[in-house]
């Protein structure tokens, strides 16, 4: 599912132009995308070592990401570019997101950061996170008795 912006003041602003030029700002209505918090879509995996986290976040590089494991917590931070401002030209629609965003995910085990690996491919990022080495699974091996 992608990312959805929806504006309940959108026929408000267009009926009200229509009876007499009333600007959103004379109103006092502002743009929900302004003030909508920013976020992307992402699956969360629990495995029996590890989890695997993928994020939807078209358009942006390595460098426009960054990334934080502190115990169980996971936080992924980025900013979608804006477009490209020019003389004669006016938006008629905007649906790619812009602005910064973060996702704070809490998982239900500790997690090991220095083991974190992370990857980016075509506009998705591949996050794994092992679980804390006292809580992963360990197979007892038995000695049979003499």
């Amino acid at each position: 599912m992608g990312l959805m912006y929806y504006d309940p003041f959108r026929r408000m602003q267009r009926l009200m132009s229509l009876l007499g030029g009333v600007t959103p700002d004379e109103m006092g209505v502002t743009d929900a995308r302004q003030t909508a918090p920013l976020t992307v879509p992402m699956n969360v995996i629990a495995e029996e070592d590890a989890f695997i986290i993928t994020a939807w976040v078209p358009g942006l590089d390595v460098d426009d990401l960054h990334i934080e494991v502190v115990d169980d917590t996971v936080t992924i931070e980025g900013e979608f570019p804006a477009l490209e401002e020019a003389e004669n030209r006016q938006v008629l629609l905007q649906e790619i997101p812009v602005g910064r965003f973060k996702r704070m995910i809490t998982l239900p085990t500790t997690l090991e950061a220095d083991e974190a690996e992370a990857e980016l491919r075509k506009g998705v990022l591949f996050l794994r996170i092992p679980k804390a080495a006292a809580l992963r699974p360990k197979t007892i091996k038995i000695k049979a008795g003499k």
